[in-house]
Order: structure tokens, then C-alpha cells, then sequence
């Protein structure tokens, strides 16, 4: 098996999305200004949202990503994860009932039924919610590496 090498810039700070709220201490916070990290805008209130209604259901290690100085697929990728396939699956439903009810639906949904990753598909943004072994396996913050990030918890929400 091969493994793949840390695509995280020596000084380990992540690059961060303009106006997204970091804890202090939190890589991206140092004096330094990561490079990327100026082109991108603020977080549409949509993907906020989104990243919040993972948050309500206790996910774990929620990140977005802007993807659109690096990717034309999507704008932005919500990253989240679940304990265990049932909490996935909760996170997920209660993500698709919140933003339903915000007035938008999905173009498409994979993986509910199983419950190790799910994918939602608004378009504009995407929502991810894994169990942790399929995260950390994907890694798609390393794979999209170049995409300034932003990572929420229940002290940091959106």
C-alpha cells in the first residue's frame, strides 16, 4: 500500500476562507497569511447554513472548502462526520429536511441507505458526511488540498 504524503504547507496552517470564524489557536490564525487565502470571499449564507444543520445533529470536524479558485464542478464542499453509519444517516436526513424546508432541494443524493458517506448534491455546494473510517481513507481536504478551508465546531459555528 502506498502511502500519500501530507499536502499541508510546512508551516501546518490550513488556508482560510475570508471571514470564517477560526478558534483561537486553530491553524490558519498565525500571523501569516496563507497563500490563496485572500481570493477567497466570504461563505454564502446557503453553505452556512448547511454546515450549521450538520452541527445541530453533533457532527464531528466540519470543514468547508471553497472550491472555486481550484474546481468548476461545485462551488464550495461541506465536509462532516459521523460517529457511526445511524448518526451519518441522521446528520444527512436532518440536513436534507433543514435545507428542504429553507425552499431548495437536492439534484442528487447517494449513500443514504448505507450510511458510511453520504453525498448531497445542491449544485452550488455539496455536502459530505462520513463515517470516520471512509473520511479518513478519502481525505478530501488533503485531495483538494488548494482549496481554502474553514473548519466549524460547536464553539466556531457558522
Amino acid at each position: 500500500m502506498t502511502s500519500v504524503p501530507d499536502e499541508r504547507p510546512e508551516n501546518g496552517e490550513e488556508r482560510a476562507l475570508e471571514g470564517a470564524a477560526r478558534p483561537a489557536g486553530a491553524p490558519g490564525t498565525g500571523d501569516s497569511k496563507p497563500a490563496g487565502a485572500g481570493r477567497a470571499g466570504p461563505l454564502p449564507e446557503e453553505v452556512r447554513r448547511a454546515a450549521g444543520y450538520t452541527l445541530d445533529r453533533k457532527a464531528e470536524a466540519v470543514t468547508v472548502l471553497d472550491l472555486r479558485p481550484v474546481s468548476s464542478t461545485t462551488d464550495f464542499f461541506v465536509i462532516a462526520t459521523g460517529r457511526s453509519d445511524l448518526h451519518v444517516q441522521a446528520i444527512a436526513e436532518h440536513v436534507l429536511d433543514s435545507v428542504r424546508a429553507d425552499g431548495d432541494r437536492p439534484e442528487h443524493v447517494e449513500g443514504l441507505d448505507q450510511g458510511r458517506w453520504v453525498l448531497i448534491d445542491y449544485i452550488d455546494y455539496v455536502v459530505h458526511i462520513f463515517h470516520p473510517a471512509v473520511r479518513d481513507f478519502y481525505r478530501l481536504e488533503v485531495l483538494w488540498g488548494d482549496a481554502p478551508s474553514a473548519t466549524f465546531g460547536e464553539a466556531v459555528r457558522p
